[in-house]
Formats: C-alpha cells, sequence, structure tokens
C-alpha cells in the first residue's frame, strides 16, 4: 500500500486536511505534487545520497514534500521551528544540505541562514522569483520520474543535552518506493489501524519530529484522510475530532495533561464517539494522568515506546497498562535487554540502561563517537533510557540516563517528582533539574509553570511541598522551587532541559566569581 496505489484508486478521496483553514489536498492532487517535486530535484541534479532541508511550520505543502522526497531516493532533514539561525545553519552545515525548503513564516531567521550559509539554495512557499517553490514546481510535468528510488529522512536529535545530532538510518534494502514498512505492520498488527482506507488520522504535533512525521506517512500508506492541526490548542483538537469524526489520532503526555486541566464542561462539550484509537509517546506518561485520559476517552488509548533510531518498539493498550500501571508494554519491534554498568543483563525489576537488539541500526551522523558510545558490545543499541522489567515482561522507564541528578551521592530521577507535579491542580508543567551544589554536588530543583502566575510565590511552593513530602524521601524534595510563565518545552513534548541547567550553571559560576 502507497500513495501512489490510493491515487490510482480513489484519487478525489481527501488525503490531507488542514484542521483550521480546512484546506484539503486528495490523493490525486497530492501524487502530481509529489511526482513534479521529483522531477524539480533530479532538474537540480538531486538523488540518492543529496540531503534536502525542510524548515517549514505545518502546512498542506509538508507531507506532499516528503512524498516527493519519497520517490526521489533523497534524504530529507526536516528541522525544529523552535531554533534560531545560527541552530538551523547548524544543521544545515552538519548534514550538507543542497537545498533548503522554507516559507516566509521564517522571514526573521532567514537572513541569518543566508550569511551563515552563503551560496546555499533556497526554495520558499511565498517566495518569489527562482525562490519560488510554488513556480518550480508548477514548470514540472506531473508524470512520474523513471528511476524511482526510495527517500528517506534523516532527523536530528531535539539538542536536549548538547548539539543535536543526526540520525542516519541504514540505507534501504529494497528500491520498491511501494515496499511495506516496519511501521505498517506495526501500525495494524499493534496498534490496529484500519487497512481500507476508513481512517481519519488526526496529527496535533509539529510535522518535523519523528512521531507525527512517521504515523502521518503510514496513515497515508493505509489511505487515510491525515488532518493536521496547524498548532496544538487543547479545546479545538476536541473540536476538531469532532468536526472531521476523527477515528485514530496520537499524542504527548503535555497534550493530556492541558486537555484535562480544561474546565469539565469544555470537555463534555464535544462529541468524541468516532474515536475509536489514541496513540501517545515522547515521554512517560503520569499515572494519574494515564487514568484519567482512559476513564474520559475510554479503553482506546495505546502507549508506545520507541526513539527516532528506528531500533525498537514497545506497545501496551489500555487493558494491559491498567493491570500493569505506569508500563509502556512489551517489545514488539526489536528484542530489550536491561543492563547494568558493567553492560551484563539484570534481574526483572532492577532498573537498568534499556537496549534494543535489531538486525538494522542507524549510524549518528559525523559523530562515529556518539555511534559507538550508544553501542553495546553485542551490537545492541540504546536510546539513552533507564528503565526495568517486571516478572511479566512489561517495561518501566525511570528517567533518561542523562537526566539523572546525583546529590549527595544518591541517584534521583527527575521524571518522579515531575510526574507528581503536574498532577496538582495548580500546575500547568513543571521541570526537575540538577543543579550545582557546593555540599552535595547537585540540589534538586523545581521549575514550575503555574495554571496561574498570579499563585506564583511562597504559598504556592508550600502547598507543592506539603503535597510532594508524603510520596517523596527528603533527598529527593526539591531544594528551590523556581516559578516560571513558560518552560522551554518543543511542541512535540520535548522539555529542553539542557537550557535551564545551563542557566543554573552559569548562575553559580557568577556567584563563585563574586565571592
Amino acid at each position: 500500500m502507497h500513495p501512489i496505489a490510493h491515487a490510482k484508486v480513489r484519487p478525489d478521496h481527501p488525503a490531507l486536511i488542514m484542521a483550521g483553514s480546512g484546506e484539503t489536498v486528495t490523493y490525486g492532487q497530492m501524487d502530481d505534487y509529489a511526482n513534479r517535486f521529483a522531477r524539480l530535484m533530479r532538474e537540480r541534479g538531486l538523488g540518492r545520497g543529496d540531503h534536502v532541508a525542510i524548515l517549514m511550520e505545518n502546512t498542506i505543502d509538508y507531507l506532499q514534500l516528503v512524498w516527493g522526497a519519497q520517490r526521489c531516493g533523497i534524504m530529507m532533514v526536516p528541522i525544529s521551528t523552535r531554533l534560531t539561525a545560527p541552530e538551523i545553519a547548524y544543521i544545515l552545515n552538519d548534514s550538507d544540505a543542497k537545498l533548503l525548503i522554507t516559507s516566509r513564516y521564517f522571514d526573521e531567521v532567514i537572513p541569518g541562514i543566508r550569511a551563515e550559509c552563503p551560496g546555499l539554495p533556497m526554495l520558499l512557499v511565498g517566495g518569489s522569483g527562482e525562490e519560488s517553490l510554488a513556480t518550480a514546481l508548477a514548470a514540472q510535468p506531473a508524470a512520474p520520474i523513471d528511476d524511482q528510488q526510495v527517500g528517506q529522512y534523516m532527523l536530528y536529535s531535539s539538542g536536549t543535552t548538547g548539539r543535536p545530532k543526526g540520525v542516519r538510518p541504514a540505507p534501504p534494502t529494497d528500491e520498491d518506493i511501494q515496499q511495506v514498512t516496519p511501521l505498517m505492520g506495526l501500525a495494524v498488527m499493534g496498534a490496529g489501524w484500519p487497512s481500507d482506507g476508513s481512517m481519519v488520522y488526526l496529527s496535533p504535533a509539529p510535522l518535523y519530529h519523528a512521531a507525527p512525521l512517521g504515523w502521518c506517512t503510514t496513515a497515508h500508506r493505509l489511505g487515510a484522510t491525515v488532518v493536521v492541526m496547524e498548532k496544538f490548542d487543547p479545546e479545538f483538537a476536541l473540536a476538531t475530532i469532532e468536526k472531521y469524526r476523527v477515528t485514530d489520532s496520537q499524542w504527548v503526555p503535555t497534550h493530556f495533561v492541558r486537555m484535562l486541566k480544561l474546565d469539565p464542561e469544555v470537555r463534555s462539550r464535544y462529541d468524541l464517539s468516532s474515536h475509536q484509537r489514541a496513540i501517545h509517546a515522547a515521554a512517560p506518561c503520569p499515572v494519574p494522568v494515564k487514568r484519567a485520559m482512559i476513564e474520559w476517552w475510554g479503553p482506546i488509548i495505546i502507549e508506545y515506546y520507541a526513539g527516532s533510531e528506528g531500533i525498537g518498539m514497545t506497545l501496551i493498550k489500555s487493558e494491559d497498562w491498567l493491570a500493569h500501571p505506569g508500563s509502556v508494554g512489551k517489545a514488539i519491534h526489536g528484542v530489550l535487554h536491561v543492563c547494568g554498568p558493567d553492560g551484563e543483563e539484570v534481574p526483572a525489576g532492577t532498573d537498568g540502561l534499556l537496549y534494543f537488539e535489531n538486525d538494522t541500526v542507524p549510524t549518528y551522523h559525523n559523530d562515529p563517537a556518539k555511534t559507538a558510545e550508544a553501542m553495546h558490545p553485542k551490537g545492541w543499541m540504546t536510546l539513552g533510557d533507564i528503565g526495568h522489567v517486571d516478572e511479566d515482561g512489561y517495561l518501566y522507564l525511570t528517567d533518561r540516563k542523562s537526566h539523572m541528578i546525583i546529590s549527595g551521592g544518591v541517584n534521583i530521577y527527575p521524571q518522579e517528582i515531575e510526574n507528581l507535579l503536574v498532577t496538582h491542580d495548580k500546575v500547568m508543567d513543571a521541570a526537575v533539574i540538577g543543579a550545582p551544589c557546593p555540599d552535595f554536588g547537585e540540589k534538586v530543583v523545581a521549575v514550575v509553570q503555574p495554571m496561574d502566575m498570579a499563585d506564583a510565590g511562597p504559598a504556592l511552593e508550600a502547598e507543592l511541598r506539603d503535597f510532594l513530602a508524603p510520596s517523596l524521601s527528603k533527598i529527593k524534595m526539591p531544594k528551590l522551587f523556581d516559578f516560571r510563565a513558560q518552560l522551554p518545552r518543543e511542541a512535540n513534548g520535548k522539555l529542553y532541559k539542557r537550557e535551564l541547567r545551563d542557566e543554573y550553571l552559569r548562575k553559580a559560576e557568577a556567584e563563585t566569581e563574586q565571592a
């Protein structure tokens, strides 16, 4: 199954709908667009081995560009819309991009990109002259190119712990662009997605991220109508499910938290009866949040654990989760291994570094040291997460290895504290980090976004301490509460803890210099 096949059988079936504007593209139109783009790449001499970057907000063009790249063999490099011009330029230079496709939405950063990457060709949605993407596509015929090749995409890490790194997938083993992908099998057999073209799939997250990109393209392979939100808004997400009779969707825990914190009258206002499956990942979901979502939406929620590297996946449906609360499921792709510091596998119930064993593993672009660091001597690969399995083989995530706080020689995992904080009625979001401490090495700091900044202050801090006390030992209790109107969180749910840690490190260095 592939959009090419659906374009032949159901050319007038909606392939893409933008949730806000209602702009719609059919499978026939998307096929024409993808063919024109493939021809444009060939005209510019681009093919297998060439990298083309895409910096674009959620628009009707995004997935059509992805499908064009998929049939002309290029490596597409999606770039986060949150980045500054120097950060974007780093990815462009590191990936050796031959072309940047962007839009007028980025007018403020484009001059900086031009300065950092002189001579890099650009095509813009809304551009003019030689840089107009629409004009360039219109000049190409809509017939398929003669030498269709499987295209891929190289995703860059969020850069939450340092410079982002490109996850370079293994080369394709089959040049049939309509080949069945592993994610298709996981979607149908694991998540129960329909393969008859009846699905209406909602994507509320930015398309440059691995999960929305992977699941949206898989939905297209299955002939679904993909409804893309321009930007996430909790109430509008519910309204969109009702309006388009959405059957399937994909979320991150922060989406759940924001929807649950809507007024109950608002939450009950919308008809969600069409909604049959809601998958989520990106971060472990706090148990009370997940339980509340199942009570609200019913047992339609499916959680999985995976990464951009594509080395493995676990999955758990609502019924199994209720019997194993907090679990992210059993492995359905790759073989899971939990290893101690010596690399040996540890018993059930013991935390360790998680590895996946898989026949196909990626590399980190231009960074053999990072690739080697992620590899086990037996050829397994880790995403850098800590967790354990129970006696039944269900996986539980503890935290990322890089987020661990060591205070007075004790290992503290911030996720436990964050999961508690976000369940408080007055907390919208929370990040827990380790900040420099002369006495204990690191101290626990809770950076909290209140529901209402007017509540920020000593009274709320005292309330939160009382709230945490029954569940946390004294060593885990935050030594400092820092209230912020906003946390540095990606729209895809990833939290930029590095920015917060660097801020506290600079403060500590400045205080040392003044002492």
